[in-house]
């Protein structure tokens, strides 16, 4: 099907990103109408709507908007991610944080993390396999949560299946790729035990109350996301991980990102590559 000639007037621009915006935080610049015309173009070719004025109506109005918003959602964003992915981060969180935590946490032995925005899961899966190869034989004495969360139900279903393409494990170490995924024609299926290690959810970062029903974490990973949000809304997310991390909790963040100028009881440690943070008073009792 052929991309519709519609034409996207300024007054669609402006009423289509305050929808997305609305829903889901994410912000589009004046500078970025061409990303929503050229990704919408087929979407309305699909649907047979001559204009964006009945594109706006289905996707507000009719009795398909929900799931018609998860469809433009999908097409609108840009799902790069991978196993592994900014290795020198990880190598932080397995030899230096982990190990303080897991020794923070040994009288109770509950171990609980958050991947939000984890698109298809490879981040959570790479945290489960760290875990696992850190604790050992251990592993069974730990009770250990991994939830990812993410606002598109088409990636998390991908997350769920744990079946992925050459190019999702085009950072994995080799002896990592043999010993936790099994090839199933072209694609890589993961380890049952590492996907029993980590719980899907459809989360919208804008959900502050959905976001306190989990209680606290021990650790946050929120990696390149935040790039796509305005001042407010990043703002707003990262006093919601403030809220819902433990007093000596972590939280990571991508490396073209910042918690500058949001107002968070942050401090980022000195760790390089690491991109990581905790709260004054953790740090405070660590120096």
């Amino acid at each position: 099907m052929a991309a519709t000639t519609a034409v996207m007037e300024d007054r669609h621009f402006d009423r289509l990103r305050k929808i997305i915006y609305e829903r889901s935080g994410i912000h589009f610049p004046d500078n970025k109408k061409y990303v929503l015309e050229s990704r919408l173009g087929h979407r309305l070719g699909e649907l047979e709507i001559e204009d964006y004025d009945q594109y706006i109506a289905f996707l507000t109005m009719g009795p398909y908007q929900t799931e018609e918003f998860q469809e433009m959602f999908n097409r609108i964003t840009i799902n790069e991610t991978s196993f592994f992915r900014n290795e020198p981060q990880l190598n932080v969180f397995e030899s230096t944080v982990l190990p303080k935590v897991l020794d923070a946490r040994r009288s109770t032995k509950r171990l609980r993390i958050w991947s939000a925005a984890c698109s298809s899961g490879e981040e959570p899966y790479t945290l489960a396999m760290m875990i696992h190869r850190t604790l050992g034989v251990r592993l069974a004495d730990w009770h250990v949560e991994i939830l990812g969360t993410d606002i598109s139900e088409k990636v998390l279903k991908i997350a769920e299946e744990g079946k992925y393409t050459d190019y999702a494990l085009r950072s994995t170490p080799e002896l990592v790729k043999n010993r936790y995924f099994k090839q199933d024609g072209p694609y890589w299926r993961l380890d049952d035990t590492i996907k029993s290690m980590v719980a899907f959810e459809l989360h919208n970062l804008k959900d502050r109350l959905a976001a306190r029903r989990h209680g606290t974490w021990d650790i946050i990973f929120c990696r390149n996301v935040m790039i796509y949000f305005d001042e407010g809304m990043r703002t707003q997310v990262i006093k919601t991980f403030a809220d819902q991390l433990d007093k000596d909790g972590y939280l990571f963040i991508g490396h073209s990102e910042t918690i500058r100028g949001a107002d968070a009881p942050f401090v980022a440690l000195p760790i390089a590559q690491g991109f990581v943070y905790q709260k004054p008073a953790a740090v405070a009792a660590a120096a």
